[in-house]
């Protein structure tokens, strides 16, 4: 029998690598239209015209939409909160140009050739007006006009930190900063849409279903339940399909006036500017301490890029608040406002970049008490939530550094700048820890008469394995083997479920999942004559006792499929929180790296790592083993390779597509990356004991990487990516 924690194989993994499973283009209606945007030439200033002719010359042209043809939003939508709106500002409905690429026309024809094509064809005239540069903007304030600066207190201030400095022994203070960087899913965003009469259906390609449901019923004024939103599968998001962006409002406004099914595909050019990316963040962090090492001050200020249409904020200095004590402690978040597309959430947002910035302080701050960074996390080590004072709900950090030392040989590394030919050798250590969002949840099970079970749940798969961890938490109930269980989801007429974000969807869904499995079992409990609490299955038999009766007899008997519904839901009715309000819930972990530093050339190679996690009840040992293992990969990209550089001149970002991006590869990465998990059940998280992993695992390792780098040559990089150039130009 299957249980949870067991290293079940992903059940949706032949549909995905045959080409079985549809995604959001794979869909085909007929009459459908296809759909390219016309971007604007220029980053700032208004259009003045558009000559249209030579497009619609193009066999197979329907038509050139521009600002005018295409219906205003509803009065609803100035009521939609952002998020899960992206932004309000809605392009091809005025003569404004506020970044480069922003939609100013729709060319649409009968074949995609055709209508890209046509695109090129569209004679767009524009007054140039001057531009603000994000990256070099003057800062200030967010608006709490928009939901993205209410995520977290603007400003913190605990203690005296003034004090601190004064008094302080040991004193550190650097600059870290991180490039831009684009979410690069597989599949670009695309949308299919259709309407019929006033009902609208959306084939699309989101990280949450309900939350375009809501948003494009506002943008038309109808009800939520005449919006259909269809999401089978989605190919990765990486937070870039979490939010309702202005082509899926276009390809739905498009498609109402021509009356026809509209399909919009982003190419991978516009994936850079039509939808959001993590922004340029730039880290001041102080840390002052005892001559023991224990904290007595932290400051960590952050001003990220945004956008002129809404501010949004990356919330990285959270994580100084949360990771170590200290008795004064200030943060603030600030912005740079310029002419760019708005950023949004990549994969490990707040804590990501927090883990950067605080991770590499904190080894400074080893090397100048001369105390073993893992030593100087114990000193500091946080059991209650510094910047709260709330209990944790669980926490087992001090087990995960043990474990991690072990398992890594920390105590008996390499000493820094061991030669191994060519090559100096470098351990580095960092923290891992992500905070948790909840959202209230529902799933559907149906048993047929013969004892099949179907899994009905509106989730988005975003390839996290929904559809192997929710089969197996139901089946650990009701003894059904995951694979022999039907699952439905993806779909907006399908039972409510959290967004695919946020690390959420297990904690959600899952727990509602089980909460389902349980009343299923109880009926069949009552069908069978026996109490709930006497009764278990297995082997598809209800047992109590020595006594068994196979659930298909019950069920033919009870002459009816079973029907039950399962919910999670939070206190007072709330549609998210962090967890119980009387306790802070995170998640934990450590990062250790071993890197080789060429010092002739700069190159830096990973030689080995090892992440080791405090992530509540682990659902799918397999499964989770994998996203941790992930997101060392991704986490190493960030470290070493990735940059979206915005170009000053032009205003506009210099290089949108894949030609440009340095990933990583397997010849990158070591043959083995070693992860595990501390044991833990955090019951005051979720029924299910279990917490957020998929965005933990991408926490830490730049700041493990460039603490290695550091010892391998003693060049402090505090500007990510580690280029050679970094390496060569001493940091």
């Amino acid at each position: 029998m299957t249980r949870i924690g067991d290293p079940v194989a992903r059940l949706d993994g032949p549909a995905k690598v045959t080409g079985a499973a549809r995604y959001a283009a794979d869909h085909h209606l007929d009459g459908q239209l296809h759909a390219v945007l016309v971007g604007a030439p220029v980053p700032a200033g208004r259009v003045t015209g558009i000559d249209r002719r030579a497009a619609l010359a193009v066999p197979g042209v329907v038509a050139v939409l521009v600002s005018g043809d295409l219906p205003p939003p509803a009065a609803d939508f100035a009521r939609a909160p952002i998020p899960p709106l992206a932004t309000r500002h809605v392009p091809v409905q005025d003569d404004r140009i506020l970044y480069h690429g922003q939609p100013v026309a729709i060319v649409v024809a009968d074949s995609l050739e055709a209508a890209e094509e046509a695109a090129t064809r569209v004679v767009v005239r524009v007054e140039p007006a001057p531009f603000a540069v994000p990256d070099t903007a003057p800062i200030g304030t967010p608006s709490l006009d928009t939901g993205y600066a209410r995520l977290a207190p603007l400003d913190v201030g605990l203690g005296d930190l003034d004090a601190a400095v004064r008094t302080a022994a040991t004193t550190v203070t650097g600059t870290y900063t991180q490039p831009a960087r684009h979410n690069n899913p597989m599949e670009p965003s695309a949308i299919l849409a259709v309407w019929a009469d006033d009902d609208l259906t959306v084939y699309d390609a989101v990280q949450h279903i309900f939350g375009v449901q809501a948003t494009l019923a506002a943008v038309f004024g109808v009800d939520a339940e005449r919006v259909h939103v269809i999401s089978h599968y989605t190919g990765g998001g990486f937070g870039a399909k979490a939010y309702v962006w202005p082509h899926e409002i276009l390809a739905a406004m498009t498609a109402r006036v021509l009356r026809r099914p509209i399909k919009l595909v982003l190419t991978r050019a516009q994936m850079y500017s039509i939808v959001g990316y993590q922004p340029l963040m730039e880290h001041e962090v102080t840390l002052t301490a005892q001559d023991d090492g224990t904290l007595t001050g932290i400051r960590h200020d952050v001003v990220n890029t945004t956008a002129l249409t809404e501010d949004y904020v990356e919330f990285g200095s959270v994580t100084a608040g949360a990771l170590f004590a200290a008795p004064a402690i200030t943060l603030s978040q600030r912005v740079r406002r310029g002419n760019v597309n708005l950023p949004t959430f990549l994969r490990s947002p707040i804590d990501g970049p927090g883990t950067w910035a605080l991770g590499a302080a904190m080894d400074e701050l080893a090397r100048a008490t001369g105390i073993d960074p893992i030593d100087l996390r114990l000193i500091n080590h946080a059991d209650r939530e510094p910047s709260t004072g709330k209990p944790w709900s669980s926490k087992k950090l001090v087990q995960a550094y043990g474990e991690g030392a072990r398992r890594f040989g920390w105590r008996t590394r390499p000493r820094g700048g061991t030669r191994d030919g060519h090559w100096r050798i470098g351990c580095g250590i960092a923290d891992a820890t992500q905070g948790q969002f909840r959202f209230p949840a529902r799933a559907r099970l149906r048993m047929d008469l013969d004892g099949r079970l179907t899994l009905e749940g509106g989730f988005a798969d975003i390839g996290q394995g929904p559809h192997t961890v929710f089969p197996q938490i139901a089946g650990s109930v009701l003894g059904i083997p995951p694979v022999e269980i039907r699952t439905r989801s993806g779909d907006s007429s399908l039972p409510l479920a959290p967004p695919s974000y946020g690390s959420s969807t297990t904690i959600g869904v899952g727990a509602a999942v089980l909460d389902a499995a349980t009343r299923l079992r109880d009926c069949l409990a009552e069908l069978a004559g026996w109490l709930p609490s006497e009764v278990h299955c297995a082997d598809g038999e209800l047992r109590r006792g020595t006594e068994a009766v196979a659930v298909a007899l019950l069920l033919s008997r009870h002459g009816t499929p079973l029907v039950v519904e399962g919910s999670f839901g939070l206190p007072g009715g709330a549609e998210v929180d962090a967890g119980p309000s009387d306790v802070a819930v995170r998640t934990f972990g450590v990062v250790l790296a071993e890197v080789g530093v060429d010092p002739d050339l700069g190159l830096v190679r990973l030689r080995r790592a090892t992440g080791v996690y405090a992530a509540g009840r682990i659902i799918n040992t397999r499964t989770a083993r994998a996203q941790m293992v992930g997101g060392i990969v991704w986490g190493w990209g960030k470290a070493t390779m990735e940059a979206s550089h915005f170009e000053p001149e032009l205003g506009r970002w210099h290089s949108q597509n894949l030609s440009g991006v340095a990933l990583p590869v397997n010849a990158d990465i070591p043959p083995l990356v070693d992860v595990a998990f501390v044991d833990e059940h955090d019951e005051l998280a979720g029924p299910l004991g279990a917490k957020g992993i998929g965005e933990l695992s991408a926490t830490g390792v730049a700041a493990a990487v460039a603490n290695a780098v550091f010892d391998a040559v003693g060049v402090r990089v505090r500007d990510l990516p580690i280029t050679p150039a970094r390496i060569l130009g001493g940091g």
